[in-house]
C-alpha cells in the first residue's frame, strides 16, 4: 500500500504542475490577447464634443479585421449599438438618438475613433469599441463616459417676522449640478441650517439649503453668507444676503429743552420711528383733545408757531405699519419767562484744566520730597567712617575705651591727666589728650606703653607720700583727702584695714 502511493505520488505532482502552468499561460494569453487600445476614462459636459479613441494593435498582423462597432451601455440601461463601420457597406448608426450626433474620425478599420457632440446628461454611461475578428474571434475595449454638470448656484432672503419660534430666514440652491455639491454657511447670527436633495431625470442632482433662526428686530439687515462648493467649480461659490425681519414700529419725541416760555415761536416736536416696513401713518394728539390753533403737523413734524397757555398739555405722537402701532408722549410745561441757560465750559478748556492742576500737584510733590530729602542729610549720623582700632602693643593704641561702653552715671569726661579705672577691676587708663598730643589713629588720644604707664602711677603716689609728710606710717593716715586730689592724682582710695 505504501509502495502504490509512492508510486502515485509522482503523477499527481506533475499533473498538478502542469496545471498550474497551463492556467498560468492561458492567463498570459488571454491578457496579451487585449488589442484594442481605449482610454478608461473620460467626463465630459452638456453641449459640448467628446472624442471616444479606438485603435486595434496586431503586432504580427496575422489578424483579419471584418467589422468594428461601437456599443453603448446606459448606467440603467440595456446595451445598444450607434455606430458601425464596415469596409465594404461603410458606416452605419442604428441608434436613432444618436444619429445627428455621432461621426467617425477615420475611414478605418484600424482606427475607427468617434465622436459624440451636442452630448446630454443621459449620454453618461460605458462605450465599447468590439472588432469582429478572424481567426481569433470578437476583440473589445471600453470607455466610461462620465457626464459633469455645472449647478446652477443661487441665494435669497426670506422675509420673517420677529417673533419666539426660529423661522426660515435664507435660501441657498445649487440646481441641476452633477456630482451633487455641497452647501455650507456663514453667518454671525445664532442660527442653523438643514440642506435636502433631490434627483433629476437626467442624473443631475438639485441641492436645498435654509437657514433659520429665531428673529429679532436686531437681526434686520444683518448678513448671512452661502458658499457652494462642487467638482466642477474651481473655487467655492460665495454669496451673501441681508436678513430682511419685519417688526412693529417703536416712537420716541424728540425736540423738547423745557423752555417753553410764553411768546416763543415755532417751538417744534420729533415723532421718530423705527419700524421694518416703514411706518404707513403717523398721527398726532393732545391729552386734552384736539391739537391747538396755534399748532401745525406735517409728517412727523409738530410745530407751535407761537407758545401760550394752550400747549401746556401732551402731545401723543402714534405710529403705525402692517404689524402693529406704537405710541409716544410728552408733556411740555409752558414758563413765563424764557430761562437763560449758561453755556458749560468747552471740552478742551475742562481737559486743559485737569492737565494743569495735575502738573501743579506734580511740582508741589516734588519740592516736598526735595526739602524733606535735604532735612535728613543734614540730620543724619555723618557719612565718614572712624578709623579702625589700632592692634594692642602699637604706640597709637587706644586705651581710653571701656571695654563695655559705659553710660553718663558710670563715667565722667576726663580732664587730660587723669585715670579711670574700670569698674570691674581692669588696669587704669589715662586720659592724656592736651594740645600737644598728637593726633595719632586719626585724633585718638595717645596711648603710653606699660613702662611709662606705671612711671606715672608711681609718681603719682610720690607726690601723695609728700604731701603727708610727718604723718605716722600707719596705713589709715596715708588716705589722701578726696577734696585735697589735685589733676593727674589718682582717685582710688589705698587699702583700709578694720
Amino acid at each position: 500500500m505504501a509502495r502504490d502511493y509512492a508510486a502515485r505520488c509522482p503523477v499527481s505532482l506533475v499533473r498538478n504542475t502542469w496545471l498550474v502552468a497551463t492556467a498560468i499561460l492561458l492567463a498570459s494569453q488571454g491578457f496579451g490577447a487585449q488589442k484594442v487600445r481605449v482610454e478608461e476614462e473620460l467626463e465630459a459636459y452638456p453641449t459640448e464634443s467628446v472624442d471616444l479613441r479606438c485603435e486595434f494593435i496586431d503586432g504580427g498582423g496575422r489578424t483579419k479585421l471584418t467589422q468594428v462597432s461601437w456599443i453603448w451601455e446606459p448606467i440603467d440601461g440595456q446595451r445598444d449599438n450607434i455606430a458601425v463601420y464596415h469596409p465594404l457597406y461603410g458606416q452605419s448608426f442604428p441608434n436613432l438618438s444618436f444619429k445627428d450626433r455621432v461621426v467617425f474620425l477615420h475611414n478605418s478599420l484600424e482606427n475607427p475613433s468617434i465622436r459624440i457632440s451636442n452630448l446630454k446628461m443621459s449620454d453618461a454611461g460605458r462605450y465599447t469599441c468590439e472588432y469582429a475578428t478572424y481567426p481569433s474571434g470578437n476583440e473589445q475595449g471600453t470607455t466610461t463616459l462620465v457626464m459633469l454638470a455645472k449647478p446652477k448656484n443661487s441665494a435669497k432672503v426670506v422675509t420673517a417676522q420677529a417673533g419666539t419660534k426660529s423661522v426660515v430666514v435664507a435660501q441657498c440652491e445649487a440646481a441641476d449640478g452633477k456630482p451633487a455639491a455641497t452647501i455650507k454657511w456663514l453667518a454671525s447670527v445664532g442660527g442653523n441650517h438643514s440642506t435636502s436633495t433631490t434627483d433629476g431625470p437626467d442624473g443631475t442632482v438639485t441641492v436645498r439649503s435654509e437657514y433659520r433662526l429665531v428673529p429679532t428686530p436686531a437681526d434686520n439687515g444683518r448678513e448671512v453668507t452661502c458658499m457652494v462648493d462642487q467638482r466642477t467649480q474651481e473655487r467655492p461659490w460665495v454669496h451673501s444676503v441681508k436678513l430682511s425681519v419685519e417688526y412693529p414700529p417703536s416712537v420716541s419725541i424728540e425736540g423738547y429743552d423745557n423752555n417753553w416760555y410764553v411768546g416763543r415761536s415755532d417751538a417744534v416736536l420729533l415723532c421718530m420711528a423705527n419700524g421694518n416696513p416703514e411706518p404707513t401713518t403717523v398721527t398726532w394728539t393732545a391729552a386734552s383733545g384736539a391739537l391747538p390753533d396755534t399748532v401745525v403737523v406735517s409728517g412727523n413734524k409738530l410745530t407751535v408757531r407761537k407758545v401760550d397757555d394752550a400747549v401746556n398739555t401732551t402731545f401723543i405722537c402714534e405710529v403705525k405699519n402692517k404689524h402693529g402701532a406704537s405710541s409716544h408722549q410728552i408733556t411740555t410745561i409752558v414758563i413765563e419767562e424764557k430761562r437763560q441757560v449758561t453755556p458749560g465750559p468747552s471740552s478742551g478748556a475742562v481737559i486743559g484744566g485737569i492737565l494743569g492742576a495735575l502738573a501743579f500737584i506734580g511740582i508741589i510733590g516734588g519740592i516736598i520730597y526735595f526739602i524733606r530729602k535735604r532735612l535728613e542729610d543734614g540730620e543724619g549720623p555723618p557719612k565718614h567712617k572712624p578709623p579702625p582700632p589700632v592692634k594692642a602693643g602699637s604706640s597709637t593704641e587706644m586705651l581710653t575705651k571701656p571695654s563695655k561702653p559705659p553710660t553718663t552715671t558710670e563715667m565722667a569726661p576726663l580732664s587730660p591727666g587723669e585715670v579711670y579705672y574700670e569698674p570691674t577691676g581692669g588696669e587704669p587708663v589715662t586720659n592724656l589728650d592736651d594740645e600737644t598730643s598728637g593726633a595719632l589713629n586719626g585724633g585718638a588720644p595717645p596711648v603710653l606703653d606699660d613702662s611709662a604707664k606705671y612711671d606715672k602711677i608711681n609718681e603719682l603716689k610720690d607726690r601723695a607720700a609728700d604731701s603727708h609728710h610727718g604723718n605716722d606710717l600707719d596705713p589709715s593716715n596715708h588716705e589722701p583727702s578726696a577734696g585735697n586730689i589735685s589733676r593727674g592724682e589718682s582717685f582710688v582710695s589705698p587699702a583700709m584695714y578694720v
